[in-house]
């Protein structure tokens, strides 16, 4: 039977991870669902396909994970990161719901790894997926198709129509004709705004012209404006997103986790006129390399370029790109667009102001400048060994907080109550427990756990 002909209990707009997991969750709780994911099948799994673990409370080791991260840990550091700017109900909802969703994400195909070393030291909070989040988001069509779920490619949802308090269809496009379904209950897990780069432009200004997007291009916020214009309730500040620092070399779509640069710690950040701006040696990198991306937006043209010596070179998982590589300063400022004497100053600054002792890459280590504005303070040791390298930073957006405000049951708030037959999860909805910042791993933990959530919710409603 053609899937235009059939009646589904629950339709999932979407096909990440958290859409994945609501599929899943409302199958095995027998609900008839179809997946609409706008994305061809080659692209399939949104800005999932990019991501490489997810962040894990356990109040002893557990499998590949070191040790104890126990909830109010993992609460206090997504405080940190947010400055306490976070729905404290849903984040530890979300947090208490790690455990349970590692043994529920075995059981559906996904293997786990222990963690890389480098700059970003997460053995104890993160597991990494065994083949990247391809492989998890491949895992997870695997157990949606097992369990009935039909998936149309290519099927771009226009408009949720509401009647009252009630979704009674949904409006797309499939083989360039427009259709309709009546499903009884409706999961949108079809991410942020921060492929539609007009809209950004909005929130930022001009400067989000020159952004680059790390993940899918398919993410471009329509559903999300359809229901906000409907009177769902809105949370989330526009100008907030997932903004990291990635390699300038990058596409201005999914270059993917593979641009980003780890390498700020151990070297000197300037911008287009080589004066450095912000204390590269803040804090460990896992606590700090999220808010680069507004750093660099925030310089002239939008662009940073970071400085290293021979001695980091190895510190750091490499680039994608290959380094530019010089024998002297000057060399490689003129390899990189820079005036040679302003960032030849710039180092000689720095460098007279490092003051020596221990250096360790994997802990703060209090090594630090003195007299020197801003500061760095850790891992500052001088610039003096050649040869020297270099790589341009641009902002690469992951996605967007401005979303829809969800309840602890997933269910979609209204100006006029709870939607009967809307849920939410993933992205569309981290604006709730994300006001800003960001911890690494807890997009795939807010798409997991809030996903399964609006799977079960859903099917409940639909098949009762």
């Amino acid at each position: 039977m053609s899937v235009m002909n059939k009646h589904y209990d629950v339709v999932v707009v979407g096909g990440g991870n958290a859409a994945l997991c609501a599929a899943i969750s409302a199958a095995e709780h027998g609900a008839q669902v179809l997946i609409l994911e706008g994305a061809p099948k080659t692209y399939r799994g949104g800005n999932s396909r990019h991501t490489r673990n997810f962040r894990c409370m356990h109040n002893s080791p557990m499998e590949v994970l070191t040790g104890r991260y126990d909830e109010e840990e993992y609460f206090q550091d997504l405080l940190k990161v947010t400055k306490g700017k976070t729905d404290e109900t849903l984040a530890r909802l979300a947090i208490r719901g790690t455990e349970a969703s590692y043994r529920w994400m075995q059981k559906h195909g996904v293997h786990f790894q222990p963690s890389l070393s480098g700059t970003l030291s997460l053995s104890r909070t993160n597991a990494f997926f065994m083949g990247g989040g391809k492989s998890l988001v491949n895992a997870y069509y695997r157990a949606a198709e097992d369990l009935g779920v039909d998936v149309l490619y290519e099927a771009e949802v226009t408009h949720l129509e509401r009647q009252d308090n009630v979704i009674v269809s949904v409006e797309f496009t499939y083989n360039r004709y427009r259709e309709r379904l009546t499903p009884k209950a409706v999961v949108v897990a079809s991410g942020g705004f921060q492929a539609d780069l007009d809209w950004l432009a909005r929130a930022w200004g001009p400067a989000a012209q020159n952004f680059l997007i790390r993940g899918t291009p398919y993410n471009r916020g329509v559903v999300l404006r359809d229901l906000l214009d409907q009177g769902t309730e809105q949370v989330g500040d526009p100008t907030q997103c997932h903004a990291v620092a990635i390699d300038g070399r990058a596409p201005k779509f999914d270059g993917g986790i593979v641009t980003r640069l780890d390498c700020v710690p151990f070297s000197i950040v300037v911008n287009e006129n080589a004066e450095r701006f912000y204390d590269e040696g803040e804090d460990v990198w896992p606590k700090r390399y999220a808010i680069w991306g507004r750093l660099v937006a925030a310089q002239p043209n939008q662009v940073g370029h970071v400085i290293i010596d021979s001695k980091s070179i190895n510190l750091f998982m490499p680039s994608v790109f290959p380094p530019i590589t010089a024998e002297s300063i000057e060399e490689l400022a003129s390899k990189m667009d820079l005036d040679p004497a302003a960032l030849r100053a710039t180092v000689d600054e720095f460098n007279s102001a490092c003051v020596g002792g221990d250096f360790h890459p994997t802990e703060l280590d209090g090594l630090s400048t003195e007299g020197l504005t801003p500061a760095k303070t850790n891992w500052a040791r001088p610039l003096d060994s050649p040869p020297y390298y270099g790589y341009s930073l641009r902002t690469g957006v992951t996605f967007t907080y401005l979303g829809l405000k969800v309840d602890g049951n997933a269910k979609v708030q209204s100006t006029q109550g709870p939607l009967d037959n809307l849920w939410a999860a993933g992205e569309i909805m981290a604006g709730s427990i994300l006001g800003e910042g960001y911890l690494a791993g807890f997009g795939m933990t807010i798409g997991t756990v809030f996903g399964r959530i609006a799977g079960e919710e859903a099917a409940g409603y639909a098949t009762h």
